[in-house]
């Protein structure tokens, strides 16, 4: 063999060269190797979730029938509706030691209330007195008046929530909100849209119950005029006042005294200026949203909600916004109160003016509230 020979054969079988991948393309792989695991766990996770999810949506029962409701646009939170921090002057007064203080009314200077777990109690002197225990046996004397086990007009009466009495105490107006019902349900009902709400008399000296409004949704505060001639009554799940005449010419008719208002009204109690005090339990933000007015005619999304999740669950939900609005004796908007993430005054459901004061119930907070109305 020449050298010549020699020298091609050397160069035809050439080293294999084995190289290692530089750090950036490891941690190139590796990166890729850690998303495929990634995507492939979070799928299995996802589809693990998903699955049980649509079976509970499909095969749990809901609760309630809700109804497709039609709002309007709420009206724009601008002029006297424009919102501010007054409420945050409020102090909170007997706090923890009373629950759900929803309504309030006074003899003079001495303070009356129903409370959350059914209690009345008697405020006197910064002192906290219990009447009564309603559903507990009486810790005083006691009249009934109705009994719910009597049906009235083949109706029985199952959420019986506020009333308003003449001056001469003879007549009972009261609203009677659901024959479905009870009251630690008022969720399902709002939610439900449910119309069998009515407005109702009782003639203390006769003992005759009449109804006066029926196919109400949500009946609730209830308050008889300073004229005495027609009774205003909330209607919350609509977010309305309608008015009934009692007596005039116009008696046994029903008309509009404010709707489509800016949040849903609970009580509504006399101002000293001749008008009414008007509490609302939720507001309809706007400029915002309300998830409320969103779902009202999405029936389906509301069986969701309640298929998964309790009633205090979504209470959660709704926005600590405290709104109280004073309305004029023709039910146009004299001034609004707000605290808009109810720091000092929360849930509120009833506004009542004594001394200058307004006392603010809650059918949730464990306090009452005080503001000084001079301050506003």
């Amino acid at each position: 063999m020449n050298e010549a020979e020699g020298l091609r054969q050397r160069r035809a079988v050439r080293p294999q060269v084995i190289t290692e991948d530089t750090p950036a393309q490891a941690a190139k792989d590796g990166s890729t190797y850690s998303s495929k695991v990634f995507r492939v766990t979070f799928m299995i996770l996802a589809v693990s979730l998903i699955i049980p999810l649509l079976g509970a949506i499909v095969f749990l029962e809901c609760p309630i029938d809700p109804q497709p409701l039609s709002f309007k646009e709420p009206p724009l939170l601008t002029g006297v509706l424009e919102p501010n921090i007054k409420l945050r002057q409020a102090e909170r007064i007997f706090e923890n030691q009373l629950i759900g203080p929803e309504s309030i009314a006074n003899i003079g200077d001495v303070l009356f209330t129903g409370t959350a777990d059914g209690k009345i109690l008697k405020i006197e002197d910064g002192e906290i007195k219990t009447l009564a225990r309603l559903g507990h046996g009486p810790c005083s004397d006691v009249k009934m008046l109705l009994s719910t086990s009597e049906p009235i007009e083949g109706h029985k009466m199952s959420f019986l929530n506020d009333l308003t009495l003449t001056r001469d105490g003879r007549k009972i107006f009261f609203t009677d909100s659901s024959s479905k019902w009870q009251r630690r349900d008022y969720s399902f009902l709002v939610m439900e849209g449910t119309d069998d709400g009515r407005l109702l008399e009782y003639d203390t000296v006769t003992k005759e119950v009449k109804v006066l409004m029926v196919g109400l949704r949500f009946p609730n505060g209830v308050q008889l005029s300073p004229a005495e001639d027609f009774v205003l009554v909330a209607e919350t799940t609509l977010a309305r006042i309608r008015r009934y005449y009692v007596s005039g010419l116009m008696k046994g008719g029903a008309d509009m005294f404010v709707e489509n208002m800016p949040g849903f009204p609970d009580n509504i109690r006399l101002s000293s200026a001749g008008g009414y005090w008007v509490a609302m339990s939720a507001v309809r933000p706007n400029p915002g949203f309300s998830m409320v007015d969103f779902i009202s005619e999405k029936p389906w999304i509301k069986r969701i909600i309640f298929k998964l999740l309790s009633q205090e669950t979504v209470m959660k939900f709704v926005p600590k916004y405290s709104l109280v609005v004073e309305l004029s004796e023709t039910g146009s908007y004299k001034r609004s109160l707000h605290d808009p993430n109810g720091m000092v005054v929360t849930y509120v459901s009833e506004a009542h003016e004594h001394n200058g004061y307004l006392y603010l119930g809650s059918f949730r907070s464990p306090f009452i509230c005080r503001l000084n109305l001079e301050h506003v």
